[in-house]
């Protein structure tokens, strides 16, 4: 996925293909939504106009408008026309807002609400999976760990492979909600690495950090699971926050 950020370009697996042209027109008008050039509340162009100013075809921009919809982050009314929604229906959670959500630089406090997420979910979940993982869901985190340590995190490689990581240990709790969450805990996992990453390299190694937490789960110690996970949130914000001050 392009990025006209400054950022380094990257696409995440776990955010929806932008190629096709109803699905790239979703993603110009998503950005211009969570970057605030079109507020809450505030009616669309009409889609004869929008369509002709995205040089796209009207079929191609209602497509568009039903992603948009899906992901609450519009609404369609015969005769109104199509309004921004209110932020509180907006699916945060989804990859592709969260994807949009960095495409358009995010403002501080969405960053610290999505390590709080982490802080509420991620501990909790490393203390499950240190109970109920499998020999496939180790192979699997150890796997990636490696692939972590052989690439770093500063490449797609190497974050693809912490995506992994995570996701992993959040299918091994077996819990099926909390499953549900892994797309977008996983990518907010990647965004947030590219983002510290965005004018400087990481101040410290992950690695050490993402090793002890394995170790723990491996182990079977849900205690040690919960506090090491604990730590690898919480400097991973200390990291993010050290980036904004940059």
């Amino acid at each position: 996925m392009a990025r006209a950020t400054g950022l380094e370009a990257v696409k995440l697996p776990l955010a929806s293909d932008g190629q096709r042209i109803h699905g790239s027109v979703a993603r110009e008008i998503g950005v211009a939504i969570l970057a605030g050039r079109y507020a809450p509340g505030e009616i669309l162009p009409g889609e004869i106009e929008f369509s002709e100013q995205l040089k796209v075809s009207r079929t191609a921009y209602r497509e568009a408008v039903r992603i948009l919809s899906a992901k609450g982050l519009v609404e369609s009314r015969p005769k109104i026309g199509t309004r921004v929604s209110s932020r509180n229906r907006w699916n945060l959670l989804d990859p592709d807002i969260l994807a949009w959500a960095f495409e358009a630089e995010p403002s501080e406090s969405f960053i610290r609400d999505l390590f709080e997420l982490r802080m509420v979910v991620e501990p909790a979940a490393a203390a499950f999976a240190a109970e109920r993982r499998t020999a496939l869901d180790i192979a699997r985190m150890g796997h990636a760990l490696e692939e972590m340590a052989r690439h770093g995190l500063a490449n797609e490689a190497g974050r693809a492979a912490d995506q992994t990581f995570h996701l992993t240990i959040l299918e091994a709790t077996r819990n099926g909600p909390l499953i549900t969450l892994s797309s977008s805990i996983a990518a907010a996992v990647t965004w947030t690495t590219i983002f510290k990453q965005r004018r400087q390299a990481l101040p410290r190694d992950p690695i050490p950090v993402h090793r002890t937490l394995y170790e723990t789960i491996v182990a079977g110690d849900p205690a040690a699971a919960h506090a090491a996970m604990t730590e690898l949130v919480r400097l991973a914000l200390a990291d993010t926050e050290m980036s904004m001050k940059a």
